[in-house]
């Protein structure tokens, strides 16, 4: 199903997911990114979500407009955060901070070498860890990002595009 035909089809309970949906998927509506970053971000929280319908719409939307690479990079990035956002989190949220001190002993190998541009990546993961709520997760993606010399404009666009999809997805479940 095209990602216009998604947007048909939601509710007028979800009217200003639709308008934000049709904004901020360009450069105009998402400010201080490129084309390539802008789709792969929204493949990428769409993965998270997990709703076929809206994976399968991206994916098309993103046919053209992003590389394999970059394709694959959403993917990895929504599988490597599912598994970062829960441990990270836990160590987070636990009362006893004596847990932080043990061993993480969990591969990331990705997050070093996913295969795009590093910035690119920590902006996927930015936006996943945004969806599921990582606190530790946002500080250390936000950090390496603001680090990078990415602006706060491009982490707030990451932001927006992760809580449209997010919220799109929720749109889609609830018919």
């Amino acid at each position: 199903m095209p990602l216009q035909q998604i947007r048909s089809q939601l509710g007028n309970y979800a009217k200003d997911t639709n308008l934000n949906l049709s904004t901020i998927l360009n450069e105009d509506g998402a400010s201080d990114l490129h084309i390539n970053q802008i789709y792969a971000i929204a493949l990428a929280c769409s993965y998270t979500t997990k709703n076929k319908t809206l994976i399968e719409a991206l994916e098309a939307e993103t046919h053209d407009k992003i590389l394999q690479e970059e394709k694959l990079a959403a993917k990895s990035a929504s599988v490597i955060m599912a598994m970062n956002n829960i441990f990270y989190r836990f160590n987070h949220l636990v009362s006893d901070k004596n847990f932080m001190k043990l061993p993480v002993k969990l591969q990331m190998n990705v997050i070093a070498k996913p295969g795009i541009a590093k910035v690119d990546y920590e902006l996927y993961c930015l936006a996943i860890s945004a969806i599921t709520g990582c606190g530790a997760c946002i500080d250390a993606h936000v950090h390496i990002l603001t680090t990078a010399g990415k602006s706060k404009t491009a982490i707030h666009s990451a932001i927006r595009i992760a809580a449209v999809i997010n919220a799109t997805a929720q749109a889609l479940e609830i018919g």
